[in-house]
C-alpha cells in the first residue's frame, strides 16, 4: 500500500485517528478465526498454540448440537460458529454461540438432501468475510447473508445465473474470498470458474469450459503470479486472479470425476494434488509458466479430505471412504515414511506441530507431526456414525461433526 501526501494541511489529531483506523481495520478478525474451509492459509493449519494436545482423562465435551444431515464443517469468527445442515426438506445456515452451541440465528430455504450413496444434505462450508456469510447449497444456491443477523443481502444460482453444470454428487466446493472477489467453481460450459463482486454477486470475470468437481478454489502466489487453482473434473487449472486468464493446466483424471481433495500450494512454486479410487498423488513445480511433475505415486490417495504439510512431510488419509489409513510421506520424493492402520478414514488438520485427526468412525486422534513414526498423544471416541467433515480449532475449542448432523465442541485447554 502507498500513500500520497495531502495537498492541504492535515492536523496531527486527524493523522492519529487515520493511523488508528488503519490499525484496527487490519485486525478486524482474530488471527485464530477460521474464516473458510481449510482456514485462512488454505492449508489446514491452525495458528493456535495455547491448546493442550494431551488433556488429563478424556477430552471435555463442552456442548453438542443437532444440525441435520450434511457434511459442512465449521467456520468461526469471534465467539460465533457457522455451519449448515438439512432438516425436514430445509437447508439451514446456522450461526451458533461458540461458547454454548445455542443458535443466534438461522437462515432456511427448501432443499432436498439428495442422499446419493451417503447421508446427503449440504456439502460445502460457509465462508466468512467481514460482516458477510456466503453459503452454497448442493444445487448451486449461493446466499450472501449478514453475519450479525442472517438477513439476505443477495442471492445467485450457479446453474440459472451462470450456466453451471452440477456435478453428479452436487456442488461441494466452498467459494473463496480473495480481495473484492468471490471465487466459485460453477462448472459452466463458458463459465467454469466465476469471480463475483463479493458485495453484489455480479460477475467480474468468467473463465474456462471445464466441468467442475468437488474441491475448493485456492489462491496462491506461484511463479510470481497471483494464481487461482481449481481442481476440475479432469485437470488442475490455474488462472490469473485479476482477469481469469488461464495460465497453465495439468491433466488429472479420477474415476467418476471425483476430484474432491483441495489442491495444496506449497511455497512459491509447488502444488500437491491427490485423489481416490486408486489415482494417487503428485507434486508439481511451476516455473517460467511451465509445469513439471516432480514425482507421482499411489502412496497417498486422498478421496475427499485434503492432506496437510508440516516440515517437509505430507500427512493425510490414504484410501477411499469406508477405510483408509493415516500416512506420512516425504515431500522431497513422495516415499512413505509410515502408515497407521488403526486410524480409519476421516480428516485432519495441523496445529503447533501436532496432527488433529477425526476418523470416519468418530474417534479423535491427536499425534505428533513427526516423520519417524506414529506417536499418539490422545485417542478418544467423540461421536458415532459416519464422519467426513474436517475439524476446526479456534480458541482451544475443537468442532467435530458427523454426517447425520451431530456437532460436538471439545475443549482442549
Amino acid at each position: 500500500m502507498s500513500f500520497r501526501a495531502p495537498a492541504a494541511y492535515v492536523s496531527p489529531v486527524k493523522i492519529a485517528c487515520l493511523f488508528l483506523a488503519l490499525v484496527f481495520a487490519g485486525f478486524s478478525s482474530s488471527r485464530a478465526d477460521w474464516l473458510h474451509y481449510r482456514a485462512p492459509p488454505q492449508n489446514g493449519v491452525s495458528p493456535e498454540t495455547a491448546w493442550n494436545p494431551k488433556p488429563a482423562g478424556a477430552p471435555k465435551i463442552l456442548w453438542k448440537a443437532e444440525l441435520g444431515k450434511g457434511t459442512s464443517s465449521v467456520t468461526t469468527s469471534g465467539d460465533r460458529a457457522y455451519t449448515m445442515g438439512n432438516v425436514g426438506g430445509q437447508d439451514i445456515v446456522y450461526c451458533l454461540d461458540a461458547k454454548t452451541g445455542k443458535p443466534i440465528w438461522r437462515h432456511e430455504y427448501p432443499m432436498g438432501i439428495d442422499p446419493k450413496l451417503f447421508e446427503g444434505g449440504p456439502r460445502s462450508t460457509p465462508v466468512l468475510d467481514g460482516g458477510h456469510v456466503y453459503a452454497l447449497s448442493h444445487q448451486g444456491d449461493l446466499w450472501c447473508l449478514d453475519a450479525a443477523t442472517g438477513k439476505k443481502l443477495w442471492y445467485k444460482h450457479y446453474q440459472r445465473d451462470f450456466g453451471g453444470r452440477r456435478p453428479d454428487w452436487g456442488y461441494a466446493g466452498s467459494p473463496l474470498v480473495a480481495g473484492q472477489l468471490l471465487l466459485c467453481d460453477v462448472g459452466g460450459s463458458s463459465s467454469s470458474t466465476v469471480a463475483l463482486d463479493k458485495a453484489t454477486g455480479n460477475p467480474i470475470w468468467k473463465s474456462g469450459t471445464d466441468k467442475g468437481a468437488y474441491a475448493c478454489p485456492v489462491v496462491a502466489t506461484l511463479d510470481g503470479k497471483e494464481t487461482v487453482l481449481v481442481l476440475k473434473s479432469e485437470a488442475l487449472v490455474a488462472s490469473a486472479l485479476k482477469d481469469g486468464k488461464e495460465l497453465w493446466r495439468f491433466p488429472w483424471k479420477t474415476s467418476y470425476d471425483v476430484n474432491a481433495a483441495t489442491p495444496l500450494a506449497i511455497g512459491t512454486d509447488r502444488v500437491f494434488i491427490s485423489s481416490g479410487y486408486g489415482s494417487g498423488c503428485a507434486l508439481l513445480q511451476i516455473r517460467g509458466g511451465k509445469v513439471t511433475e516432480l514425482w507421482r505415486n499411489k502412496n497417498l490417495r486422498a478421496h475427499i479430505n485434503t492432506p496437510t504439510v508440516f516440515q517437509d512431510h505430507i500427512y493425510g488419509i490414504d484410501g477411499d471412504t469406508g477405510g483408509g489409513n493415516l500416512v506420512c510421506l516425504a515431500l522431497a520424493d513422495g516415499n512413505r515414511r509410515w502408515i497407521e492402520k488403526s486410524v480409519k478414514g476421516g480428516a485432519l488438520i495441523e496445529s503447533a506441530g501436532k496432527l488433529i485427526v477425526f476418523s470416519e468412525r468418530g474417534e479423535l486422534v491427536i499425534c505428533e507431526a513427526a516423520p519417524d513414526a506414529f506417536h499418539p498423544l490422545t485417542r478418544a471416541p467423540i461421536l458415532s456414525k459416519r464422519c467426513w467433515a474436517q475439524p476446526t480449532l479456534e480458541k482451544s475449542r475443537l468442532f467435530l461433526r458427523n454426517n447425520e448432523g451431530e456437532l460436538a465442541c471439545v475443549e482442549l485447554k
